[in-house]
């Protein structure tokens, strides 16, 4: 990470990249929906890209110069296709909530009924909660898991006969089940509904073959890139043929103007390495890793959702300890290790409380954290949990969380 120029402009700047690499070198990253990308992917996103501007599709710019831009582009739409096995591509969405934003502007006008997942149940903003755009503007009925953590299937299909949905959204931000997204294609069959997969969280899996691809099920599939994928922040659009001019027109000129082309190329470079067998294998240990972790935070007394996980995250549940989400995610970054708040099925506490914390480990897996490690991280997150007040007591635990980053060092 060279910073000698930022250095000399800004040295501000500078000061606070350098406190963030710190932070980042020091600290056990259990956010679900991040990682560390590439160096290639790095230099990519900090690339001449960033100086030019490239409204339209490639070969139909609405500027002239874009020649280079359109060879990296088509590289990673061809990729995108490639790796997830669907007919078409668009990499300009800014972010997931875009990619999800674009596909309901193709699909849907205002008032029209909507199926997501609920947010207190695993889903994501932009999959119809009442403060997203998803919820102000159209008519949203949500379905939920049931008390083990799985989605009930018979009820998403009494919801979907009750409702009429026009389209269903399956996948999750907070889900730690395979899903089935052949069930979800026969309920939307039967009431008519286009299918949209968002596999944001699960993309690295669905590109390793370790979770069913939505690929043979589903109209539409958005996506992260910068989650297990382990690319830079934005988001793909895919998509059957049939819906491909719809679905550009709605991304361009419908929903954003010009597409950030340097993040397109860190996209078309991830998507690359996505397609190596080393990335199987790192996918593969992801999934190791979140069983061990799940395994051993229930070895310590602690409450998993569903008792179990079958992807790279699970919630941990604090009910029974008397202690809040909130709270005790403050408490695990003072002994040097990162999550999220969140709620769990059925939560009494206040999205802004929550009853629980999510934990993912796509982002130390990739610094080469192994099953023993994760039983390690387990008995820290007990120990902070059980132990919040004793100051003593989360010193030591910060020095053995920090015994284990330095163990597995981030690349500079």
């Amino acid at each position: 990470m060279n910073l000698e120029n930022i250095k000399k402009v800004d040295s501000d700047v500078a000061k606070a990249i350098e406190a963030e690499y710190e932070r980042q070198q020091n600290t056990i990253e259990l956010i679900a929906s991040e990682n560390i990308t590439s160096s290639a992917v790095m230099e990519a996103c900090g690339s001449v890209l960033t100086n030019k501007y490239a409204e339209g599709k490639p070969h139909k710019r609405f500027y002239n110069g874009c020649e280079c831009i359109d060879v990296i582009e088509e590289l990673a739409q061809k990729r995108a296709c490639e790796l997830f096995h669907m007919d078409h591509a668009n990499v300009q969405p800014h972010s997931g909530a875009q990619a999800n934003m674009a596909v309901f502007m193709y699909c849907l006008k205002p008032g029209d009924h909507v199926m997501g997942m609920d947010l207190s149940n695993g889903g994501h903003l932009s999959h119809g909660s009442p403060v997203n755009f998803s919820g102000m503007y159209f008519d949203v009925k949500s379905y939920g898991v049931d008390e083990n953590g799985n989605i009930d299937y018979e009820n998403v299909r009494k919801i979907a006969l009750e409702h009429k949905p026009k389209l269903i959204v399956c996948g999750a931000s907070n889900y730690s089940k395979i899903i089935d997204f052949k069930k979800f294609r026969e309920i939307a069959d039967e009431v008519g509904a286009l299918l949209l997969a968002d596999i944001a969280h699960i993309a690295g899996l669905v590109a390793a073959g370790l979770h069913p691809s939505p690929a043979p099920y589903c109209d539409f599939v958005t996506t992260t890139t910068h989650k297990s994928l382990r690319g830079p922040r934005g988001g793909i659009i895919m998509c059957k043929e049939e819906h491909a001019a719809g679905i550009d027109k709605a991304v361009f000129p419908g929903m954003q103007g010009g597409p950030l082309e340097h993040i397109i190329a860190g996209k078309a470079v991830a998507l690359l390495e996505a397609s190596k067998p080393e990335f199987k294998e790192y996918a593969a240990q992801i999934i190791k890793n979140a069983k061990a972790l799940a395994q051993g935070l229930m070895d310590e007394g602690m409450d998993i959702v569903g008792g179990m996980t079958e992807n790279h995250l699970m919630t941990l549940d604090l009910r029974k300890t008397g202690k809040t989400g909130k709270d005790m995610a403050n408490v695990l970054e003072r002994v040097g290790i990162t999550a999220n708040k969140n709620t769990v099925p059925n939560d009494p506490q206040s999205p802004f409380v929550t009853s629980g914390i999510r934990l993912g480990t796509p982002a130390v897996t990739t610094r080469g954290f192994k099953e023993e490690d994760m039983i390690e991280v387990a008995k820290i997150i007990a120990s902070a949990i059980y132990a919040s007040d004793n100051e003593l007591g989360l010193q030591n635990l910060k020095e053995r969380s920090l015994k284990l980053c330095k163990k597995h060092p981030i690349e500079r």
